[in-house]
């Protein structure tokens, strides 16, 4: 490692230990890994490495806005409790001076290899090009003396070199293959493809997959796998057009099922869904654990929004959502919560057979800081179903089913402090289509601190943040038309 490497490393690091004792821990979670102090957004590099499950982030530790980017470390061995590492990458050499942008990790020979995006200004234009940073050890890396690994001359006229960030580099038939999204010259999103024998000298290889007009300007975040028998791309589109959607993410998680054609490099699309309809999931990534399985984790924000962390001077803004486990069913990719987060629940209530109509049903206490709720509702005679989450005088999480539409909507709008984001985007409100299982409504729900995820009859996901501004734990059941709740219990996650 050069010493103006090892110095601005050490920089970060100190400022880290000297500060972490005056973060405001108000909406701090607990059981969502946030960074120790500072800024966070994509994950990246995330890894199953010598035991433990590592996590680097995009990262500024200075202030709780975005700056120029590191990449935070941390490594867990359950994916719920994490521990803090020191910082991996800093913006310290030429070709990255601009900032570490987001990136993947790969093991060769039990040396841990980190891929990312350097940023640097070439005669007033903005250059985005791969490099690469090794490890022996998994936390003290080196970056290679022949940075960047990838650039204008491999990408040549494929993509806008402004626009050319986020690799993801994986194997196939032994052969190392990067993925990396760009821009169209017509402001479409792109995703190509580069192949390396020794992960330091690439070529391009193909472009993998191109977007239309009404899927983004730009795909960010690309991440390629094999899984049930089918290839998966997810990535994260920037400014979707609306198509008369009243509650539309803006910029969303996308996930493409279909199959690579690995003599061409290019993939066909049989079904290209969103992967999260709340308001607060982007820039997903994903590894293997021990046992072949994928694992999913992502930034638990999104762009252009107020963040009252940073507005209330509490040093840190930004966490990332629970890990979910991946399968594809039916040409969807399917979620469910990590498996090991179960064994942290500790029961509190529960109750079964419970009719629900005109009058609400209330249970008082029912939710900690770090609550999970299990429900499953009959809803054959019902029109309309409502839960009231965190609900006081005034405020609440408001989850509402319409078994007409078959619509499941999370509305956070009498929740907590104001979030405002850009004008075209309804920030408080979503809903996604998805029918009832036998006339049942299945329920998972993980709440921190600061945010929910709701896992809706196994099939989809709303993640959401918000920012009480008083402590609520009740709960209230609400129908139109006689519903049945067949079974109903609360836990807290430890």
């Amino acid at each position: 490692m050069l010493v103006e490497e090892t110095a601005i490393l050490d920089k970060a690091n100190r400022f880290i230990e000297m500060m972490r004792g005056k973060v405001n821990p108000q909406y701090r979670q607990n059981y969502h890994f946030s960074a120790p102090i500072g800024w966070i957004n994509d994950p990246n590099g995330f890894i199953y490495y010598k035991g433990h499950y590592h996590l680097f982030y995009q990262y500024y530790p200075y202030d709780s806005r975005w700056g120029p980017m590191h990449w935070g470390h941390a490594r867990s061995s359950d994916l719920v409790h994490w521990e803090d590492l020191p910082v991996a990458l800093a913006p310290d050499q030429p070709y990255d001076s601009g900032g570490c942008f987001s990136g993947s990790a790969i093991e060769r020979d039990g040396k841990l290899y980190l891929f990312y995006t350097g940023c640097q200004e070439i005669d007033g234009i903005s250059h985005q090009h791969q490099c690469l940073a090794v490890s022996e050890d998994g936390i003290h890396f080196s970056k290679y003396s022949g940075n960047p690994v990838v650039a204008e001359k491999q990408l040549g006229e494929n993509g806008l070199i402004q626009e050319f960030r986020d690799p993801k580099v994986i194997v196939h038939n032994d052969a190392y293959y990067m993925v990396v999204a760009t821009k169209s010259t017509q402001s479409t999103g792109r995703i190509v493809m580069f192949q390396s024998s020794d992960l330091y000298t690439w070529h391009f290889y193909s472009v993998l997959l191109e977007g239309t007009s009404e899927q983004g300007i730009m795909w960010e975040c690309p991440d390629l796998f094999h899984l049930d028998g089918r290839d998966v791309l997810i990535m994260s589109p920037i400014q979707i057009k609306k198509n008369g959607l009243e509650y539309h993410n803006i910029s969303s998680t996308m996930a493409c099922i279909g199959e690579v054609d690995w003599e061409t490099g290019q993939m066909i699309v049989d079904n290209f869904h969103e992967i999260d309809f709340g308001m607060d999931f982007y820039a997903p990534q994903t590894t293997t654990d021990p046992n072949g399985g994928r694992v999913m984790i992502a930034w638990m924000q999104m762009w252009d929004r107020t963040l009252p962390t940073h507005e209330l001077g509490h040093l840190w803004a930004g966490s990332m959502s629970l890990p979910r486990e991946l399968r594809v069913k039916k040409n969807r990719l399917v979620q469910k919560p990590i498996s090991t987060v179960y064994s942290h629940l500790v029961y509190q209530q529960g109750s079964e057979n419970i009719a629900v109509t005109d009058t609400s049903v209330v249970f008082r206490n029912a939710l900690s800081d770090s609550s999970y709720l299990h429900l499953v509702a009959d809803l054959e005679k019902a029109e309309v179903f409502t839960i009231e989450l965190l609900r006081s005088k005034t405020d609440c999480l408001k989850l509402t089913y319409d078994t007409a539409k078959q619509v499941f909507e999370l509305d956070r709008q009498k929740l907590g402090r104001e979030l405002t984001g850009a004008e075209e985007d309804p920030l408080n409100v979503r809903k996604v289509e998805i029918p009832l299982i036998d006339n049942q409504l299945v329920l998972e729900i993980f709440r921190d601190t600061s945010s929910v995820e709701v896992f809706i009859n196994g099939l989809e996901v709303m993640t959401a943040t918000f920012y009480e501004l008083e402590k609520a734990r009740d709960i209230l059941f609400h129908s139109i038309g006689e519903s049945r709740i067949q079974a109903f219990e609360t836990a807290s996650v430890k």
